[in-house]
């Protein structure tokens, strides 16, 4: 999904999966090297070495990765080098994000083979293929079950819950105009409550919420279930972040417990679907156009969820047992049409941002 989120979800992780190589600057080919592809992506892709090995040998390209932060800043500085692109593909662009980069032309259409297979709920802009669907998840709020049992206290199940007086100080979530989670959060608020929302977030101010630029600073120093938190002795037992967080507190976690220390309020997910798409001007686009098709291929999809730990978009792909049980997806998740999403964030954007942090 797009931040750090998975990246760093603890302190150890997901650094020990990644690709041949990381750069700084530079697309595909820029020193005439036509057998190398660029993926642009946030700072929390990670793939098996064995798989990016096979697809390697395979396809005959080697595969360069360039890590730009969280997904609104990858996407913004993508924006504004277009014209000279850093990579051949842009990985990380979810649904709260997608029409930024579609309306400044970021992308070339290519329909990626497989495209087929794709779960019909998460294609998007199919009449012109600009991007190719790679992943999901859901947004959701974190809780730490141990905190909660010490303190006697039911955690909250909803966005109701939220602004109830017992749980005042209690939540860290991330900047809306900064983060993608955050984004995300804001964003499920105004599906649940409509016109309503920014009353909700007065409430939500008023109950001590606390507001940081990103994701692993609310995951890891602010919020006190992570394994970083606990021993940064963090003092907030509610954060924003992903349905997807238990099973790699579960998964990373050494000795290995029996169930996760951490659980998600239900009533408060949002469903995000991450994409990549073939850059404009890119030096390598056939490389970028097998790339394409290797991300939605049976043996990425397969491989994807202990990595990045979000959920297959292929209809065939196998989800690991120990990911669908520890972190199951929510069945009732607030979504919101990219149209929608589109003719409205800028708008609630600077909305939150005039009403949460002034």
């Amino acid at each position: 999904m797009s931040i750090t989120k998975k990246a760093t979800i603890l302190a150890v992780g997901l650094g020990l999966v990644t690709l041949s190589a990381c750069g700084s600057s530079g697309g595909g080919g820029e020193s005439g090297d036509s057998r190398t592809v660029t993926l642009v992506s946030h700072d929390s892709w990670a793939a098996s070495k064995e798989v990016i090995a096979a697809f390697e040998k395979e396809s005959g390209y080697r595969v360069r990765v360039l890590k730009d932060g969280d997904a609104g800043q990858a996407v913004n500085k993508a924006i504004l080098t277009k014209d000279n692109p850093q990579g051949d593909v842009l990985f990380g662009v979810d649904n709260t994000l997608l029409s930024r980069a579609l309306d400044n032309g970021l992308f070339q259409p290519y329909e990626a083979k497989d495209a087929d297979r794709v779960r019909p709920e998460y294609r998007a802009d199919q009449d012109r293929h600009r991007v190719t669907p790679v992943d999901t998840g859901d947004i959701c709020v974190n809780y730490d079950k141990e905190w909660f049992s010490e303190h006697k206290l039911t955690p909250p199940a909803s966005f109701d819950d939220l602004i109830e007086p017992r749980y005042k100080n209690l939540l860290v979530t991330e900047n809306a105009a900064t983060s993608s989670p955050g984004l995300g959060f804001l964003l499920g608020t105004a599906a649940r409550y409509g016109d309503g929302w920014p009353e909700y977030w007065k409430k939500l101010k008023a109950n001590g919420v606390k507001v940081v630029d990103g994701w692993e600073q609310a995951y890891n120093e602010e919020f006190s279930g992570s394994a970083a938190g606990r021993k940064a002795k963090a003092d907030r037992p509610l954060v924003v972040s992903y349905a997807s967080s238990p099973p790699a507190e579960v998964i990373y976690a050494d000795p290995r417990p029996d169930t996760a220390p951490t659980g998600i309020a239900p009533g408060t997910c949002f469903r995000q679907v991450e994409y990549a798409g073939l850059l404009n001007n890119a030096r390598n686009p056939e490389g970028g156009k097998a790339l394409l098709d290797f991300l939605i291929g049976k043996r990425f999809q397969d491989d994807m969820p202990l990595n990045m730990f979000v959920y297959p978009v292929r209809d065939d792909a196998k989800v690991p047992a120990d990911f669908a049980r520890f972190g199951p997806q929510a069945e009732n998740p607030q979504t919101m049409d990219p149209d929608e999403i589109a003719g409205h964030r800028d708008e609630w954007v600077k909305s939150w941002t005039s009403l949460v942090l002034k």
